[in-house]
């Protein structure tokens, strides 16, 4: 878990140095700088959607997750649950929420194939060294999205926590299922999230993200039960 704890630590540090920044930072500055992010989202969110190889896979996957996500509800229990720290943090007249924030930096440190390639190698190996690097990026990331996206993302932290820590703790038991090709097909879709995200901070589009998150979840199994009819 040293790996686990290290990013953590990084997310925290980096976040809350982004938030220093944030205060001399004015709203119109603020403005570009969230374009700017949304541009460089989707640049990350289109390198990673080429990870996929089964486009039939993606297609339901999405759609499953969307269905799924919105039948849940998931985005407004994000919202519910990060209502109390909003009010408490979010300026009056600001465009970004806590719980989008919470909801897009975890998506952009919690979906890829380090993390989980990373978190499994650390539950099996007890070699952290993948989740390190990764930290490493997630650290100057922080600061970036937290100078922009505010509180939300230094909240990002426990997210990283959980879906990290559980990871490592279940390597033995979805090691055998998480083959390269299913890893590269839910890095695919996470990264179609991730273009969602960036579109949203660019303010061409207003999606619920959040809701699509079990969209991750079916993608893998998608790739596990085709193939093993194939």
């Amino acid at each position: 878990m040293s790996g686990v704890i290290v990013n953590v630590i990084t997310v925290i540090l980096g976040s809350c140095i982004g938030l220093l920044l944030k205060k001399g930072i004015s709203e119109k500055v603020s403005t570009a700088a969230i374009t700017g992010l949304g541009a460089c989202t989707l640049y990350i969110g289109i390198s990673g959607s080429l990870c996929g190889k089964n486009v039939l896979i993606v297609i339901a996957s999405v759609v499953l997750g969307a269905i799924s996500g919105t039948l849940l509800d998931i985005d407004g229990a994000i919202n519910k649950l990060a209502k109390s720290a909003e009010t408490k943090f979010r300026k009056e007249g600001q465009s970004i929420s806590v719980a989008e924030g919470l909801v897009n930096a975890t998506l952009l440190f919690c979906v890829g194939s380090m993390t989980v390639t990373g978190s499994i190698q650390a539950g099996l190996t007890g070699d952290s060294s993948l989740l390190i690097t990764k930290a490493t990026l997630d650290f100057v990331s922080s600061i970036m999205l937290a100078s922009s996206l505010g509180f939300g993302v230094l909240l990002s932290s426990v997210s990283v926590f959980v879906i990290q820590g559980g990871l490592v703790l279940l390597a033995g038991l979805i090691a055998p299922f998480m083959s390269t090709g299913a890893i590269d097909e839910m890095t695919c879709v996470g990264s179609i999230l991730i273009i969602m995200i960036g579109t949203n901070l660019m303010g061409i589009t207003k999606i619920k993200v959040a809701d699509f998150l079990p969209a991750i979840i079916f993608a893998p199994l998608l790739y596990i039960i085709i193939n093993l009819f194939i």
